[in-house]
C-alpha cells in the first residue's frame, strides 16, 4: 500500500539519519512527499540513506549533511546550510541521533556517562533550539519537532544508567519545549518512545537477553524501525495538528501499566 502524501512541500531534517530508526524516518518522510535532509556524524552513512530515498513528488529535493549533534557549532552550521540550500528552515525536525555505552552503575566510567548525555540529551537540546530559533526568525507559524526518547527512559534498564538518564531528559525537555513554543509560535513538540527495535544498536545486545526481553513484550516480537517511522510521520503531519507535549510509546506493550 502506498504511503499517504501528507508531507508534500514540507522540509524535514533528521539527525541520526544514516542508520536504524533515523534512516527509516527519512525513507518514510520522503515517501510521503517531504524534502529530506539526512544528517549524521557519518557522511558516508548519510549518503547511503540519501541514495535510498524515493523522489519525484512536486518540488522534492533531498540532501545529506554531516553533523556532530553534541557540538553547538556543528548543529548551527547544519541549520545554516539547510537555509542556504532551501531558502527556508526545516518545518519538521527529528532528533534520532543517539548512542549507547553500556555498563553497570558501579563500573561506569565518568567519560562514558558524559558522552551519552552529550549526544543523546544535549544533542537533542541543541537541534531543538537551533531549528526553533530559525523557525521563529523566519516568521513561520507552524512546525513539528519530534524527539526520540526510549521506553527505558521511563522504567530504567540494567546496565544503562547513562542511556536511561539521557532519554528521561529528552522526554522532560520535549514537554518543556512544547509549553514554551506551541502557544507563542505554533511549533508542536512531541516525543516518541521506542521499545526494543531491530537496529544496529540492538545488534550489540546478547541473543539470550533479547530472547528474555521478547518474552516480556505482549505483541511477542521486536519492533521494526519502520514502525517507529510510522508514528513520526503522523506527528510530522497535520493529522496530529492538535497534539503537542506528549510521549507516544512504540514498544509492543512492553512494561504496559
Amino acid at each position: 500500500m502506498a504511503a499517504p502524501l501528507r508531507l508534500i512541500s514540507r522540509l524535514a531534517v533528521v539527525t541520526g539519519g544514516g542508520s536504524g530508526i533515523g534512516r527509516a524516518v527519512c525513507q518514510r518522510f520522503a515517501a510521503e512527499g517531504a524534502s529530506v535532509v539526512v544528517a549524521d556524524i557519518s557522511e558516508g552513512s548519510a549518503n547511503q540513506t540519501l541514495e535510498s530515498l524515493p523522489q519525484g513528488h512536486r518540488g522534492q529535493e533531498h540532501m545529506a549533511l554531516g553533523v556532530d549533534v553534541s557540538s553547538k557549532d556543528s548543529v548551527e552550521k547544519l541549520v545554516t546550510s539547510i537555509q542556504c540550500r532551501y531558502f527556508q528552515p526545516p518545518s519538521v525536525c527529528v532528533s534520532a541521533a543517539g548512542i549507547t555505552l553500556d555498563e553497570f552503575l558501579l563500573k561506569m566510567e565518568e567519560k562514558d556517562f558524559d558522552r551519552v548525555i552529550q549526544v543523546n540529551l544535549k544533542g537533542t537540546y541543541l537541534l531543538t533550539q537551533a531549528v526553533s530559533k530559525a523557525l521563529v526568525a523566519s516568521g513561520s507559524t507552524k512546525g513539528s519537532i519530534i524527539t526520540v526518547g526510549s521506553i527505558v527512559g521511563k522504567v530504567g534498564n540494567i546496565g544503562q544508567v547513562n542511556y536511561s538518564a539521557s532519554k528521561a531528559g529528552v522526554e522532560g525537555l520535549t514537554r518543556t519545549a512544547a509549553k514554551e513554543l506551541s502557544s507563542r509560535f505554533g511549533i508542536r513538540c512531541n516525543c516518541v518512545l521506542p521499545g526494543f527495535i531491530t537496529t544496529p544498536m540492538t545488534d550489540k545486545v546478547p541473543e539470550k537477553v533479547l530472547s528474555k526481553v521478547t518474552s516480556m513484550i505482549p505483541l511477542g516480537r521486536m519492533g521494526e524501525p519502520s514502525e517507529v517511522a510510522d508514528v513520526c510521520a503522523f506527528l510530522a503531519s497535520d493529522d496530529s495538528r492538535y497534539i503537542t507535549g506528549v510521549s507516544i510509546e512504540v514498544a509492543g506493550g512492553l512494561f504496559i501499566g
